[in-house]
């Protein structure tokens, strides 16, 4: 193949940094944010964070004003006229006084097990007594949770067993899920200790694993190392007093017929049982006071916190949108350094401050312009989702990303981003952004129907249904066919999945 030069002429769409960097912060949580900003920070000596308190008077000023009143003060904070040294003085006097008191405190050598800590204590404990500072017992400073495995074997240090019990309880503990089940057969702990070449305990026999683990069943949580649910909720009955009404009813059901309990056959159980309705009304109540994942008591849980973006409330009887103060990043150019750019220098120094200052302009438009956007997309869900806010959920209407878009003249990308784990305040709770986004359904008068609506209209019917006669979904269908919503039955099925809600044979429910 001959190679040539050919000359085209040609439109593409290139994306500027700018740009990807906006569009990477805009698609960021709040959380995300803060540790972005935080990072650039630590990085940027041109950046610094600007506090609530002292933000100035006129914070309607354009960015572009701000930076360019920044840079046409070329003096440091230090050349400053007097007013400002004056008021800088006695933070550099306090700062002063503390260094020397700190410098008179610290010992010439320190022993090599020592800590600072234990040397010197600063802020509030340098005027506490002597028996109030050094009483800082560990314990305060551990803020793990205990797992399950660890909570039984604390209580299994603190039980008497000889050697080959011991390696057997452990061997039982490592079995167990969070939930508190041995999901590990005895016969494989079994073939662990007598079929392993390395084992000491060879010997064992397998009644001594059950009388084990009939031990550790004892434990707490109660129900803990239960095999099944049976025997979870019958560990917990047998560890009740035995004057408890109906412990014997509860028993045999729970013993020999979990299943028909399960599957809320209360007919079937009551004719194999021999039990009138009231009888067995009672042991079900009974059963349901015991915990069917013990484990889950004391299995930590990581809660997670919903830090709303946007805030919506009426005002005067106007609704309002606003950002939240409250985690908005506030940046600003520092004076000092950008003081300090000459720019007819072309030093190695002077153009580190020169990119580093660019770099903090796109950070700060970039932070902005996100904030702009949010707010024209939470507006534009305000209007179009007035009803929402004033009747609940029921009358949510259907909107797509493209409506917004065409409303603020952006790309539905840009829209998907901005909507992405961001979330809003309402007097009817939290929402993602994304919520108010549903798609349509067709009703017998031409008109359509958000699916939010339709599952907040479900969710009412099966609030307000007979729980000795749950309705299907078929009937479910028909009551919004009668209310003009056609909807089918696997789509009926659909929602009530996705709100967990179960079908009308786990419902069922005696009076």
């Amino acid at each position: 193949m001959k190679q040539s030069l050919e000359l085209k002429i040609g439109q593409h769409l290139s994306m500027t940094p700018q740009l990807q960097q906006a569009i990477r912060l805009l698609q960021l949580s709040s959380l995300d944010l803060q540790q972005e900003v935080q990072e650039a920070l630590d990085s940027n000596p041109l950046l610094e964070s600007v506090e609530e308190s002292a933000k100035p008077e006129a914070a309607s000023q354009s960015l572009d004003d701000k930076e360019r009143d920044q840079l046409k003060e070329n003096l440091p904070k230090s050349q400053t006229p007097d007013n400002n040294e004056q008021s800088s003085e006695p933070a550099i006097t306090a700062t002063d006084d503390t260094a020397a008191e700190w410098n008179n405190d610290i010992p010439v050598e320190l022993s090599t097990d020592s800590s600072w800590d234990d040397t010197f204590q600063h802020g509030s404990n340098n005027n506490s007594n002597t028996s109030q500072s050094d009483f800082s017992p560990i314990d305060t400073y551990d803020t793990s949770e205990e797992s399950l495995q660890e909570h039984l074997s604390w209580q299994l240090n603190l039980t008497t067993m000889n050697e080959i019990d011991q390696a057997i309880a452990e061997s039982i503990i490592d079995g167990i899920d969070p939930d508190g089940y041995l999901r590990v057969s005895l016969e494989d702990i079994f073939n662990q200790f007598t079929q392993s070449e390395n084992s000491q305990h060879q010997d064992v026999e397998f009644d001594e694993i059950e009388v084990v683990l009939r031990r550790l069943q004892q434990f707490e949580p109660a129900g803990v190392a239960a095999r099944n649910l049976s025997e979870c909720l019958m560990i917990q009955l047998n560890q009740l007093d035995k004057d408890t009404p109906y412990l014997e009813t509860s028993r045999a059901i729970v013993s020999d017929h979990i299943q028909l309990l399960g599957s809320h056959d209360y007919r079937t159980l009551m004719r194999k049982m021999r039990l009138t309705e009231t009888s067995l009304q009672k042991a079900i109540a009974l059963i349901l006071t015991l915990n069917p994942q013990p484990g889950s008591s004391i299995t930590p849980n990581t809660a997670e916190y919903l830090v709303p973006d946007v805030f919506v409330e009426k005002i005067n009887g106007f609704w309002q949108v606003r950002l939240n103060t409250d985690n908005k990043v506030n940046l600003t150019i520092n004076d000092t350094y950008a003081g300090l750019i000459k720019r007819a220098d072309n030093s190695e120094d002077n153009n580190y401050l020169k990119n580093h200052l660019q770099e903090a302009r796109w950070l700060i438009k970039s932070i902005q312009s996100r904030y702009d956007t949010l707010l024209k997309v939470s507006q534009q869900i305000l209007e179009r989702q007035i009803n929402f806010f004033e009747f609940g959920e029921m009358a949510m209407k259907p909107m797509v990303l493209q409506d917004i878009a065409e409303a603020i003249e952006m790309h539905e990308s840009t829209i998907s981003r901005a909507t992405t784990q961001k979330y809003m305040h309402t007097p009817n709770g939290i929402f993602e952004l994304k919520y108010f986004f549903s798609s349509h359904v067709s009703t017998s008068d031409g008109g359509a129907a958000s699916s939010t609506a339709i599952r907040a209209l479900i969710k009412k019917i099966l609030e307000t249904e007979n729980p000795a006669k749950p309705l299907s979904d078929n009937k479910i269908a028909k009551l919004l066919e009668a209310e003009g919503i056609n909807v089918a039955r696997r789509t009926i099925a659909k929602y009530r999945e996705s709100m967990g809600i179960a079908p009308s044979n786990e419902r069922k429910r005696l009076l």
